[in-house]
């Protein structure tokens, strides 16, 4: 393997780091704003209230997106087996 090769190995797995954490971190995002919006709104300045409802979207978005991000992966391992063959 070249150096090259390593290089878009390297790129292709950063790539895919970013594709699959990137529901999960939108959807925290997205209710981290809502809840944000709504504490201001209301002036309700309790801590802990953020941290349930963004466990929970994650966790549902996580729960949603795992075929997605069990094919990216096998698509990425069966790409690097046929580098290892090679």
């Amino acid at each position: 393997m070249t150096g090259a090769e390593t290089l878009d190995l390297a790129r292709d797995a950063i790539w895919l780091l970013i594709q699959l954490s990137a529901p999960m971190m939108i959807a925290g995002l997205v209710v981290g704003i809502a809840i944000a919006i709504l504490q201001a709104l209301t002036q309700i300045q309790e801590m802990t209230l953020t941290f349930v409802p963004k466990i929970l979207a994650v966790f549902v978005v996580l729960i949603l997106s795992l075929p997605f991000m069990a094919a990216q992966l096998s698509t990425f391992m069966h790409k690097i087996a046929l580098l290892i063959i090679k």
